[in-house]
């Protein structure tokens, strides 16, 4: 069972996308994706959208996450995000089993 957090950053006036590339150019994003029970730390934009930024995030189980969030890297992301003004939306999966009756709609 993996634990995935879609969180759309918004802003104005490219703030969004200045954020991700300060976040990829200080190797926190790099750090993120090698802590332990990551399994996933992605950015994307909207087609229709260029002041949101949607980061899909992945871990093991809330453990791992726990251990993300106590890290000092949090204060370094949470002061970024200040430092562009966003304002975030947040929505939490939990994986489950694939089975027979869904996988016969995927392609892979």
């Amino acid at each position: 069972m993996a634990i995935t957090v879609n969180l759309r950053y918004t802003g104005k006036e490219g703030a969004a996308r200045k954020f991700v590339e300060e976040m990829t150019t200080s190797g926190t994003v790099a750090a993120i994706r090698s802590e332990v029970g990551n399994l996933r730390y992605e950015y994307y934009q909207p087609l229709d959208d260029p002041e949101t930024i949607l980061l899909i995030d992945s871990w093991t189980d809330q453990a791992a996450i726990d251990i993300h969030h106590a890290s000092p890297m949090m204060a370094t992301i949470a002061a970024l995000r200040e430092k562009y003004d966003l304002h975030m939306t947040v929505e939490r999966y939990v994986s489950i089993e694939e089975n027979e009756a869904d996988g016969r709609f995927i392609r892979k």
